[in-house]
């Protein structure tokens, strides 16, 4: 992570990545399929464990995709998924979204997917994207946004949870609730042309329950989000605990459901 980035409130814990990589182009990325063309250039920001990625590579064939992370490690995971997918007309770069490693006008397509809530300036990662986008195509980014999350049954301890983590990624120095902010950093980076649009994820039934509470129980008790949570003083282990059963009996109740409004930007170059 460069000096400029926030520190990344997720991290890669195998309980955060079991969420990353149930992540595809339809259900993450549906605003930017029309615009996407066989042969075109595009970048995607934040790629992560590259399952997106890899479902826009085969949208755009034969032309050229980048995946860009700058954390290297997870990196190895999204080249095996693209080779896995058959997926060749793909590569990989570590670098950081604020000075990204590339000439101007370089790709037709740039795109973010959970990106700029995690990010120092976010402003400022828009117009990089800007600047590495050709005249005549399109910056895309989505994130969500933490406070408008809801969820039934209205249990406390999930309202503590979402006021937790919220907290903590502001102390890491990221904007939870980024999506609510897309219009605006778009137009401060400069962009006239802007379509902006809402979508959501909702988590609900046997299954889906299951695993939304399952990975979030675990990942409130291990991944850096705890460590951070404990360090500052915002939590005890005790309350992480507490945190985590609360998840489980959220996922134990059949007419329980979770939504995750996003907030979206199609920007015009």
């Amino acid at each position: 992570m460069s000096a400029k980035n926030a520190t990344y409130t997720h991290g890669h814990h195998a309980a955060v990545l079991r969420s990353h990589t149930w992540r595809t182009a339809q259900n993450s990325a549906a605003y930017l399929l029309p615009e996407l063309k066989p042969g075109q250039e595009l970048l995607d920001v934040g790629c992560g464990p590259g399952t997106i990625t890899a479902d826009l590579a085969k949208l755009v064939a034969p032309g050229r995709v980048t995946g860009l992370e700058n954390a290297p490690g997870i990196l190895e995971q999204a080249a095996q998924h693209a080779a896995e997918e058959g997926v060749t007309n793909v590569a990989f770069e570590v670098g950081d979204v604020h000075a990204l490693p590339f000439a101007d006008d370089s790709f037709d397509v740039v795109h973010a997917h959970q990106v700029l809530q995690h990010v120092a300036d976010p402003v400022q990662a828009l117009r990089e994207m800007r600047r590495v986008c050709r005249p005549g195509g399109v910056v895309a980014a989505r994130d969500s946004d933490y406070s408008a999350f809801f969820w039934y049954p209205e249990i406390p301890d999930l309202t503590e949870w979402q006021q937790l983590y919220c907290a903590v990624a502001r102390d890491n120095g990221g904007e939870p609730d980024a999506g609510r902010r897309m219009r605006a950093w778009a137009r401060e980076a400069g962009f006239t042309d802007i379509t902006s649009t809402a979508s959501t994820w909702c988590y609900t039934g046997d299954v889906q329950r299951a695993w939304w509470g399952g990975l979030w129980s675990e990942r409130i008790v291990t991944a850096p989000l705890s460590e951070r949570a404990v360090e500052s003083g915002r939590a005890t282990p005790e309350d992480l605990a507490r945190l985590s059963q609360a998840w489980l009996t959220w996922a134990a109740d059949e007419d329980a459901w979770f939504t995750i409004p996003h907030g979206e930007v199609l920007c015009r170059v």
